[in-house]
């Protein structure tokens, strides 16, 4: 009989300590769990490993802008930010997360090497390109005024290059129709003034980017 009491006790203190173990966690609730082990334990679902996913419907986060993505994810959590992606996914998995853990992630990911840039140039990547780096005429500022030259960004201002066309487009198209990212009072602005084919042309050219 002690034998198995203390078969039991053993067990009991290895299930205890593996639990205590939050280097390898996904309780999205305990703010002990640091900021990397929850992006590589539950955002690298749809963010990838280390913030390049494969799918469209996400956007990469590698190489992003620390401010930024700490202000997206207090979004997020208040729930100020209520485009689809953010009330169906993002909502949910930021509800816990404490100011630190959102720090931490944001630096994890802006560590990260960014996407590499895939497309090959075509008419509306040119186009994009002219629209990215001097505007349009009369209407709309050059992107890279705000974003860089490079697509690096700059603060809150976010990294655009290398982003999934069809999330910067999927995007675009919030700020112009919606009020669902009330934050981006400036992006309305813009994109207001811009048809759908030319989004699709700037979208075009983030995604073929090159890095820096």
């Amino acid at each position: 009989m002690q034998r198995f009491l203390l078969a039991g006790a053993a067990l009991a203190a290895l299930l205890l300590s593996g639990c205590a173990d939050v280097s390898r966690s996904r309780d999205l609730g305990n703010p002990r769990v640091p900021g990397m082990t929850l992006a590589q334990q539950v955002c690298s679902n749809c963010h990838g490993i280390t913030g390049v996913t494969i799918s469209p419907n996400f956007p990469n986060l590698a190489g992003q802008q620390p401010e930024y993505l700490v202000a997206q994810l207090k979004a997020f959590k208040s729930h100020g930010r209520d485009d689809p992606a953010g009330f169906e996914y993002m909502w949910g998995i930021s509800r816990s997360l404490t100011d630190e853990q959102m720090k931490q992630l944001a630096s994890y990911y802006a560590a990260q090497k960014p996407a590499v840039p895939t497309g090959e140039k075509d008419a509306g990547i040119e186009r994009g390109k002219a629209i990215f780096h001097s505007g349009v005429k009369d209407h709309v500022p050059a992107c890279a005024s705000c974003h860089g030259d490079a697509g690096q960004g700059n603060g809150t201002f976010p990294r655009v290059a290398g982003q999934h066309a069809d999330y910067v487009m999927k995007q675009l198209m919030v700020f112009q129709r919606t009020d669902e990212r009330p934050d981006g009072v400036a992006m309305k602005a813009i994109t207001h003034e811009l048809k759908e084919d030319q989004m699709r042309d700037v979208a075009a050219y983030l995604q073929a980017m090159p890095a820096n």
